[in-house]
């Protein structure tokens, strides 16, 4: 299955790169060709539960998601139902500098049916379009 890690490093300070990386309930808003529907279905301290439609590449995804942040430092997406359920995607925040930090991501993508298949013949590459999500949004970081 998809299993695999990338790192980013973003000229902001980790309190700005943490924040936009952790904001998930504006992904609606500030990534919309990734996130084209993100509704919140719970909150309790750092803890959320989230539907989210996600556009991965080619694939779409539609998950529940319980998002747990543990600011600064990290926040970590575990996907309880839907087309990619077990998935984990761990997101860490390093301070290289004031002004510099490290972005360090391990994801585990648990694919079924018909996305094993396309998984094999090469139509998914879960860490290239993961990638582009990454690199968007640190694109609004640095602006």
């Amino acid at each position: 299955m998809p299993k695999f890690s990338l790192e980013k490093t973003i000229n902001k300070k980790r309190d700005i790169v943490f924040e936009l990386f952790s904001d998930f309930e504006n992904y609606e808003k500030k990534i919309p060709q990734h996130f084209p529907s993100v509704r919140v279905r719970s909150t309790r301290g750092d803890v959320s539960v989230v539907e989210e439609h996600l556009n991965l590449g080619t694939t779409e995804l539609l998950i529940m998601a319980k998002h747990v942040i543990s600011k600064p430092v990290s926040h970590d997406v575990f996907v309880i139902g839907g087309d990619v359920k077990g998935s984990h995607i761990q997101q860490q925040f390093i301070e290289l500098s004031e002004n510099q930090t490290k972005v360090i991501i391990q994801a585990d993508f648990k694919v079924k049916g018909k996305m094993i298949l396309s998984n094999l013949f090469g139509k998914n590459d879960f860490k290239e379009n993961y990638a582009v999500i990454i690199n968007d949004i640190a694109k609004l970081a640095e602006s």
